[in-house]
């Protein structure tokens, strides 16, 4: 039966103000950033990625991550992480109030090239030293594992390579890691059993996941995925984000938008401690200042409840 394996509830991190943002055209000013931040606030949500330190010249979306930091609300409960793509970045952000860092470290040598000039190996060494001095600045580290299970222009990415990358992650110190479904091509046996190995090889430190959606299978692989132990579920409001540089159609090459997530959990009986009538007013904020309608079906098709209130056309 779907769901007996589920837990009664699940924690949720909205990425859209980092992974989202990183995929819209126009530069949003801090101003309309904090105002999307407080409505995710008032949903409920308390652990939200909210910036990158990625170099202003390769990411302008995120000049602004200083500010946006320090103007973030204080509210005692509530983790705030920032995205760093390299030991520079962490640097910056350690000089700022963030909570945690989250560091990529992606198993295809190919997209650590294009995403981050670098390989595999050279970021899995500067994850090690980011560690350090994160630690020794009173601040945590998660790992983001990228193409845990599929690379685009590539495919499946062999056990064995996932297991190398887990277990030097899991040497450098790292706080807690995730594994990332990057192409969104990925299925829910490859996030049971990549929760299981990475269980395994590190019972005692968290695991998330972080959803993409090309292939529409991001709100079951966040079922498959909870059911197998994941700690935490990562998406973005309207389904923003994703790596643009991919080829195909941008509606599908998104982050699992959370509204969806949101909507399948609580019908599964998931309670997740978010109000999705709050949430879904930040969708549509974003939609406005965006310019980009979300990609959600809950966005464009309704809840089960506005159906039920719809009438015939005579």
């Amino acid at each position: 039966m779907i769901g007996r394996d589920l837990p009664s509830s699940a924690t949720v991190v909205d990425v859209g103000l980092r992974d989202g943002l990183q995929a819209v055209e126009n530069v949003l000013d801090t101003d309309a950033k904090l105002e999307i931040l407080n409505g995710l606030l008032a949903s409920g949500f308390t652990t939200l990625e909210i910036t990158s330190f990625a170099h202003p010249r390769v990411l302008p979306q995120f000049a602004d991550a200083e500010q946006v930091i320090a103007d973030a609300p204080r509210t005692a409960g509530v983790t705030y992480k920032a995205l760093v793509p390299n030991f520079k970045g962490a640097l910056r952000a350690l000089e700022t109030r963030i909570d945690e860092i989250v560091m990529v470290v992606p198993v295809d040598p190919e997209t650590a090239r294009r995403n981050q000039n670098a390989t595999p190996d050279q970021l899995l060494t500067a994850l090690a030293e980011v560690v350090d001095h994160a630690h020794a600045s009173g601040k945590k580290v998660t790992a983001a594992v990228a193409t845990a299970f599929f690379a685009t222009c590539r495919g499946p990415i062999p056990n064995n390579e996932l297991k190398d990358a887990l277990r030097r992650v899991i040497d450098a110190g790292v706080d807690s890691l995730y594994l990332a479904g990057t192409s969104g091509m990925e299925i829910p046996s490859e996030f049971e059993n990549g929760i299981a190995l990475a269980k395994s090889l590190a019972p005692d430190i968290p695991v998330g996941v972080h959803l993409h959606n090309r292939n529409g299978f991001g709100p079951i692989n966040a079922l498959a995925a909870l059911a197998a132990g994941a700690d935490w579920l990562e998406a973005s409001f309207g389904g923003l984000g994703g790596d643009m540089w991919f080829p195909g159609d941008k509606s599908v090459l998104g982050n699992a938008p959370m509204e969806d997530v949101l909507n399948l959990l609580h019908s599964m009986g998931v309670a997740t401690g978010i109000d999705l009538d709050r949430y879904l007013d930040v969708v549509r904020y974003s939609e406005k200042v965006t310019g980009t309608d979300s990609y959600s079906f809950l966005s464009r098709g309704g809840t089960r409840d506005d159906v039920a209130r719809t009438q015939w056309l005579d």
